[in-house]
């Protein structure tokens, strides 16, 4: 299974709050640090706000901070939020258009192998994945 550049985005915004905690970032500070769209970010981060993950203060001295300690944000919440509209395979979605559906054994397996994703993902919490807290923050210091 491979994450989308959104997912991905996503991953990175929740990294660069928890090393730059407790600090209120914007989503374009985040944009600059990593070298990308200001736009997207910021669709990113409104869905961040929207699942949960993150809060969003306006105005000034506003910005990103986690919702919820790094110790309770689950890695594999967040991508299945984010990708719980983007099936493996078509077929797991509403495209059942697929002539061998009816006899298809793929389906399983591929079922299968989804969780299994997932489920590695579930072991890890945001905490687990910014223990190099420091050395993360070198390299997301601004330049």
């Amino acid at each position: 299974m491979q994450l989308d550049k959104f997912t991905d985005y996503a991953l990175r915004v929740l990294v660069a709050l928890e090393v730059q905690r407790p600090e209120r970032l914007s989503a374009s500070a985040i944009a600059r640090t990593y070298q990308l769209s200001e736009h997207h970010l910021a669709k990113v981060a409104s869905q961040l706000v929207r699942e949960g993950f993150v809060k969003s203060e306006r105005g000034r001295g506003g910005g990103l901070t986690l919702a919820h300690p790094a110790e309770a944000i689950n890695i594999g919440a967040v991508v299945r939020a984010l990708k719980a509209d983007a099936p493996v395979v078509e077929c797991f979605g509403s495209d059942q258009s697929c002539c061998i559906l009816p006899a298809c054994g793929l389906r399983r397996p591929l079922q299968e192998a989804q969780e299994a994703f997932f489920a590695a993902l579930d072991c890890y919490t945001l905490a687990d994945v910014t223990t190099s807290r420091s050395q993360l923050a070198r390299l997301l210091a601004p330049v």
